[in-house]
């Protein structure tokens, strides 16, 4: 029999207790070397009715099926490649491709579908996924649904939960799956010794640039990367002349190349020892791949290149070189890739991870959602004034890790309830956009107001309208500057100019005169140019504003519009606006 770890108790546990109260659909994350195996046989252990484990690949079907009988249990396999369609033991391992076509009497009794790797679950359409929970639901409605995945997280959708145990909402979008009840970081494996020790070793001086692909601030294709590749061959020979040195210098074991495309591997082959080295494609035979990845497990051959189909359902201990010539817009990905070569074996004390690509991913830093706002900024926590859940932002921080900035809209803090796991959402917006009709904060990006339905001002309309105006100036402000000065009565009061590259300007005036300008001030100004919004104070003198302006931001566009014989600063669009 087996022995949980205490972090696969805890993963079992918080699934239970989740299901106790809710039938949605949950997902478990473990990373690469965590014992998913181990978890699924414990699941199908104490379930009580029937249990059907499915996975899209064959090699995942096959190896949590030997796991789970090394515990003597025994189970069923149904999955065609694997030559093998049982269905009367009360445990069926199965691939999603035969399970979707199996014969309808099939389904019958199942009480729990755990899918492993169930990030690539679609949300919607019909899919096989689809199909088969479609058929287990419409038999039993009350069917517990549990995901296993090291990466939760899919480009071009999100996260693909709502909410995890944490205390966070990841997004407020419908997802298939409703809540992650258990997340084990990658790190604790490794401070724990569960998994071996990455190195990532960047190489600046023989490293493609692919900055390109990001300051689009768009989903790239295979196409995108080939022609930056192509303008770029020369480089190709002396990355892998350097993967070859670091490998025999080193005294290496195994190696795993990820290239960007088939033309990418097929040119990195060329570089590289025939003699000790193989490719893998996604056409690739199976009989042909099988043989390839087993000579690869035996020490065979030493360098093996794949195009994006070694990055789950892969598990080959002694590789201790993860070579990363492929960019990935996903920190997951990246983690699942370098996960590769993390797992613990013999006369193997640490993975090198040489990374090619200039991209700047850390096995260690959490996936953000939110898009990038520019490449020099980092993953930032952010405490909120409301609910003093952590945030993570993107944003800028000094040497000594103090943030400077952030780009965070709205808090991801939400509470549970216990006993009914209901989720009450924290909601405060550190940047937002009041409704001119009900006055409701909004997100900056929103067209119409969430409450009433007012259509928003949108940024870009903005610009164009102001660019069109006869009476309308845009200025694109380079620096601001803080005074104080005095009007005719010697009041004194704040005046605030932003300058354009060729010293034009335009100014504002703010009073502090009494306590309804003061309020004014802060509405106005200080909530929008504060770099972090959720440290906002009420300023009582223009004297008090000079003093912190290093804590103030500079709009990306200032419109003013003519008033008689001056102009008068209307509109503010801020970067993240636009």
């Amino acid at each position: 029999m087996y022995e949980l770890r205490q972090y696969q108790k805890q993963a079992v546990h918080n699934a239970v207790q989740f299901f106790k109260v809710k039938r949605e659909p949950a997902v478990i994350v473990l990373p690469t070397g965590a014992g998913k195996s181990l978890v699924i046989a414990e699941f199908a252990r104490i379930a009580k009715g029937r249990v059907l484990i499915l996975a899209h690949v064959k090699e995942l079907v096959e190896q949590n099926y030997e796991k789970y009988q090394s515990y003597n249990l025994t189970a069923g396999i149904f999955s065609a490649s694997l030559g093998k369609k049982d269905w009367d033991q009360k445990t069926i391992f199965g691939s999603v491709q035969s399970v979707a076509r199996a014969p309808d009497e099939f389904f019958n009794n199942f009480s729990l579908l755990v899918i492993d790797e169930c990030h690539r679950v679609a949300e919607e359409g019909a899919t096989q996924y689809q199909e088969v929970i479609k058929k287990l639901q419409l038999r039993n409605p009350g069917i517990f649904i549990l995901g296993l995945t090291a990466t939760p997280y899919r480009l071009g959708l999100g996260w693909i939960y709502e909410y995890t145990q944490a205390g966070e909402i990841k997004t407020e979008q419908p997802r298939f799956f409703k809540q992650c009840v258990y997340d084990l970081p990658l790190s604790y494996m490794i401070r724990n010794r569960y998994l071996t020790t990455p190195i990532k070793i960047d190489i600046p001086v023989t490293c493609y640039d692919f900055s390109e692909l990001t300051e689009k601030g768009q989903t790239y294709t295979i196409a995108d990367v080939e022609e930056i590749l192509k303008s770029q061959k020369r480089l190709t020979p002396f990355i892998v002349r350097n993967i070859i040195d670091i490998t025999e210098h080193y005294q290496r074991q195994g190696v795993m190349i990820f290239s960007s495309s088939v033309r990418h591997a097929e040119e990195i082959m060329t570089y590289l020892p025939p003699e000790d080295s193989r490719l893998i494609l996604g056409d690739t035979e199976i009989s042909d791949r099988n043989k390839i990845v087993e000579d690869f497990k035996s020490k065979k051959f030493k360098y093996l290149v794949n195009v994006s189909v070694l990055t789950t359902g892969f598990d080959a201990p002694h590789v201790d070189v993860i070579a990363i010539l492929r960019p990935t817009e996903s920190n997951s990905l990246y983690q699942q890739i370098v996960g590769r070569g993390l797992r613990m074996s013999a006369d193997k004390k640490d993975c090198y991870v040489l990374d090619y690509t200039g991209m700047g991913h850390d096995i260690y830093t959490p996936e953000i959602s939110d898009r990038r706002p520019a490449k020099d900024t980092v993953p930032v926590k952010v405490p909120c004034p409301v609910c003093a859940f952590q945030n993570d932002f993107w944003g800028y921080a000094d040497d000594d890790g103090n943030v400077l900035e952030h780009f965070g809209r709205k808090c991801r803090g939400a509470t549970q309830d216990a006993k009914t796991m209901e989720i009450t959402p924290c909601g405060f917006r550190f940047r937002f956009k009041l409704c001119h009709s009900c006055g409701v904060e909004n997100d900056i990006t929103a067209r119409s107001c969430e409450k009433c339905g007012t259509t928003l001002i949108d940024a870009d309309a903005k610009l164009k309208q102001a660019k069109l105006s006869k009476n309308a100036h845009l200025l694109t402000p380079d620096r601001i500057t803080f005074e104080e000065r005095k009007d005719r009565n010697s009041n004194p009061y704040l005046e605030v100019r932003y300058y354009d590259l060729d010293s034009n300007y335009v100014s504002e005036a703010h009073f502090f005169s009494n306590p309804s300008s003061i309020k004014k001030f802060n509405i106005n100004f200080l909530r929008s140019h504060l770099r972090r919004p959720e440290l906002a104070v009420e300023f009582q003198t223009p004297a008090d504003v000079i003093k912190y302006q290093v804590l103030f931001r500079l709009p990306a566009f200032v419109i003013a519009r003519k008033q008689d014989k001056f102009w008068k600063i209307t509109e503010k669009v801020f970067a993240e606006e636009l």
